[in-house]
C-alpha cells in the first residue's frame, strides 16, 4: 500500500478539516458574546460557573461540581477557596461522607449571580437568534454524538 502524501490527505478530508475550522470559529465568536457579561460583572469563566451551577443545582459535592463544570481539579481547589475567601460560597461537611465537602451559595454569592444571569441570558438569546428553533433542536442533537467519543 503507497503511502498517501500530504496533499491527498489534505484533500481527502477537506470537508472534515472546514467543518473543524467553521465550529471553532462559531464557538470563539459565542464564547466571547458569552464573556462580555461575565468580566462586566468582574468574574472569571470558572467563578461564573461554580456560581450558575450551584445556583441551578443547588448544593454539591466537590468532585460533582468539578464533574458537571469539566473542570481540572487543580483549578478548582485555587477557585474554590479564592470564592470562599470572597463571601461567595460556602463548604460545609457532607452529612452522608464526613471525608467530603459540599459547596452552596451565600447570599453575597446569590446576588452575585442573580444579577449577572439576566444579562448573560440575553446575551446567549441574542447570539442564538440567527437561528430557527429547529436549527437549535438540530445543532442540539448533532452536538450530543460527540458524547459517544468520550
Amino acid at each position: 500500500m503507497a503511502m498517501r502524501t500530504l496533499e491527498e490527505l489534505l484533500e481527502e478530508n477537506k470537508l472534515d478539516l472546514k467543518t473543524m475550522i467553521v465550529f471553532r470559529k462559531a464557538e470563539r465568536t459565542i464564547r466571547s458574546i458569552e464573556q462580555r457579561v461575565i468580566k462586566e460583572n468582574k468574574l472569571t469563566p470558572t467563578q461564573f460557573s461554580v456560581l450558575e451551577t450551584l445556583y441551578s443545582k443547588g448544593r454539591m459535592r466537590i468532585q460533582d461540581l468539578i464533574d458537571h463544570m469539566l473542570a481540572t481539579s487543580g483549578n478548582m481547589t485555587v477557585v474554590i477557596k479564592n470564592m470562599e475567601r470572597d463571601g461567595w460560597i460556602v463548604r460545609t461537611c457532607d452529612p452522608n461522607d464526613r471525608r467530603a465537602f459540599l459547596i452552596g451559595l451565600t447570599e453575597q454569592g446569590r446576588a452575585k449571580i442573580e444579577a449577572a444571569l439576566p444579562d448573560h441570558i440575553k446575551n446567549i438569546q441574542q447570539a442564538l437568534s440567527i437561528l430557527e428553533e429547529d436549527d437549535k433542536q438540530d445543532l442540539i442533537r448533532i452536538l450530543k454524538n460527540f458524547k459517544k467519543m468520550s
